[in-house]
């Protein structure tokens, strides 16, 4: 199973965030619409996963919304939220997941708009966990168009640049209260392994609230701080 993307809550305007990216040296790009959830994000591709820095759009219809996402999204507000991982069966991932004692909702139609009024689709799959100061479980997520033709297509018109395949992930790094069980947890969702087809995961013994702490790229030779979320990233010529 490989990370599909990085989920980070801010309180910038997609447009804002990709600005500060690509100030900084990167490719990041405006991505669009959640029509139905109030939301609207920006997006930074690497080679097989992106970032999605997502923030609402409609306050109104945001807070009515009952999606999981977006609750989270009203709960923390700022910073890394969760992380997404990639299956092309969601029906039979939640009947594996039952069956490892985890409760599960979806899968779930979703779809956002693209500024040029493309409507892109997937299905999510959650685990059912209330949303507080520990650690939230990954969601997990089918795209209606294969991967191939999926990234062909986001190269084909500039989403993804040469500078975007250059970003390999290394490691996620989760502050947790209790190491230990965490992993143990984690473990079992994943059915035995942390590590993932495109990046590792690893967590840190802290304290208070528990969330992905430190996103660190291979090569990383200095430090972003974005949105109360530190990155640690390669610094191209």
């Amino acid at each position: 199973m490989k990370l599909d993307h990085i989920v980070h809550f801010t309180k910038q305007s997609p447009l804002k965030s990709s600005e500060y990216w690509n100030a900084a040296g990167f490719h990041a790009v405006v991505g669009g619409s959640h029509k139905n959830w109030g939301t609207h994000n920006a997006l930074m591709y690497g080679p097989d996963y992106y970032i999605e820095w997502l923030t609402s759009e409609d306050e109104e219809l945001a807070a009515r919304s009952s999606h999981p996402l977006v609750e989270h999204l009203r709960y923390d507000q700022q910073g890394f939220g969760t992380i997404c991982l990639r299956s092309d069966n969601l029906e039979l991932l939640s009947k594996q997941l039952e069956s490892r004692g985890f409760r599960t909702i979806g899968p779930t139609d979703a779809e956002r708009q693209t500024e040029t009024g493309e409507l892109i689709r997937w299905k999510m799959l959650f685990i059912d966990q209330e949303i507080s100061m520990a650690l939230p479980l990954p969601f997990f997520i089918e795209w209606e168009q294969e991967d191939k033709g999926r990234f062909a297509a986001l190269k084909s018109n500039g989403t993804i640049q040469a500078v975007n395949e250059q970003l390999q992930l290394d490691t996620l790094f989760f502050s947790v209260n209790d190491k230990e069980q965490s992993e143990t947890q984690w473990k079992k969702l994943l059915g035995g392994s942390l590590e993932l087809g495109n990046c590792r995961l690893s967590f840190e013994e802290g304290e208070g609230k528990e969330r992905l702490s430190k996103v660190c790229f291979a090569s990383a030779e200095r430090e972003l701080l974005f949105e109360h979320g530190l990155y640690q990233v390669p610094r191209f010529e």
